[in-house]
């Protein structure tokens, strides 16, 4: 089959809607469940380019989190601490490698991955369909599925999830196409190999990679690749812990990946793993007043007649003092950036999130201010000299 109809396009008046192969190929997805739509088809190709290339960067199983045409969340399968266990709810599933994937990708940023197309490098199987099954997504994307994963998936929305198997050997054509406003644009794929390599050139003072830093700077730059412009991913441990996409200015991107990723860190501070919520709260409202709780608008759940809809017993408000302590505790953080930083501000903001090494381009006017602002901080700074700009 090389060509399937759509309901409609990104919204319900853009009709008709189709994709189709024009070459003469089949279509490289099977529908398995569901009915796909155009966004879902959207972000399940990018997000398994995605995963794809972590896996061959890092040897890894992959997963991410895409909405919107980019990542939420994406990570490789490296072991969950206990803490990580908790604030991801993953205590009653034995995790495998592509389920703690996939529970990374998914903990990232638990309110913008609601409603999530997953997309997995490798077969889904029960343990990962088990985590998703507990989730609100609108569907997944891997290359083959256990039959036990597969029924479970089959369960969920009533039968109506939408699940796609993709052609793990296809291979696009090197030329691509898009139109806008009837104008036919057309370029090579970005077919670049993201590695080590491009590490190679670190211009800071400090000149310490460890292969840590290494694969999480990797992590960056690919999970960039497929995040729509401008943007920034803070990596830690294996996984984006903030990604800050499409902004106009890159101090915002940075501010935004970085607000991302203290609030991830902050779900991981004891008043917040204390927390007693009411028996029955939907994840999404868990996820929700977690959030808020941890912003400077705490109020808004911590008032009289409100806090008793989710809490059991009333929690103490975490402080600025204390969130400030606790973010400050946070180490070893990677950044990578799509395209150079022109100004130190984006390195002042990346420390106060805890980065220590980062991933850029290079070749701005004003590098020798940015590699200082590094070495005031003793961060290490490779210079790529690739832009991954994606639109």
């Amino acid at each position: 089959m090389n060509e399937m109809q759509l309901k409609y396009g990104c919204n319900p008046n853009q009709k008709p809607s189709r994709v189709f192969m024009d070459d003469g190929r089949d279509l490289p997805i099977e529908v398995l469940c569901g009915k796909p739509g155009y966004i879902n088809l959207l972000d399940a190709l990018n997000g398994w380019q995605l995963v794809k290339e972590l896996k061959k960067a890092t040897g890894l199983p992959a997963a991410t989190s895409f909405k919107h045409v980019s990542p939420a969340g994406a990570a490789v399968g490296t072991e969950l601490s206990d803490t990580l266990k908790k604030i991801y709810f993953t205590d009653d599933v034995e995790l495998t490698p592509m389920a703690n994937a996939y529970a990374r990708a998914r903990g990232a940023d638990r309110m913008s991955s609601f409603g999530d197309f997953i997309a997995l490098s490798d077969e889904c199987d029960k343990a990962t369909a088990l985590l998703i099954k507990k989730e609100v997504s609108d569907g997944i994307i891997a290359p083959s599925y256990s039959d036990e994963a597969l029924e479970i998936l089959k369960a969920k929305k009533k039968g109506n999830y939408c699940i796609l198997k993709i052609d793990a050997d296809y291979t696009p054509a090197p030329i691509e196409h898009k139109q806008v406003y009837g104008v036919t644009f057309e370029q090579g794929r970005n077919e670049l190999d993201i590695n080590e390599e491009l590490l190679s050139n670190v211009v800071t003072d400090n000149k310490e990679l460890s292969d840590a830093a290494k694969r999480d700077l990797m992590i960056a730059l690919i999970t960039l690749k497929y995040t729509q412009s401008n943007s920034v991913c803070y990596v830690k441990d294996g996984q984006a812990i903030g990604i800050g996409a499409g902004q106009q200015s890159r101090i915002h991107c940075t501010r935004l990946a970085g607000n991302k990723a203290d609030i991830w860190w902050l779900r991981q501070c004891p008043k917040v793993l204390d927390l007693q919520f009411v028996d029955g709260i939907k994840r999404a409202d868990r996820d929700n007043t977690i959030d808020v709780y941890i912003s400077d608008e705490h109020d808004d759940v911590l008032a009289e007649g409100t806090w008793q809809k989710f809490f059991k017993v009333k929690p103490e408000v975490l402080t600025a003092e204390e969130k400030k302590a606790w973010i400050a505790k946070n180490t070893e953080v990677s950044l990578g950036s799509d395209a150079f930083f022109p100004f130190g501000d984006n390195i002042e903001r990346a420390h106060k999130s805890g980065v220590r090494y980062i991933a850029q381009p290079g070749g701005s006017v004003r590098d020798d201010n940015v590699i200082e602002t590094c070495n005031k901080y003793g961060m290490a700074m490779a210079f790529t000299g690739i832009r991954l700009f994606h639109h």
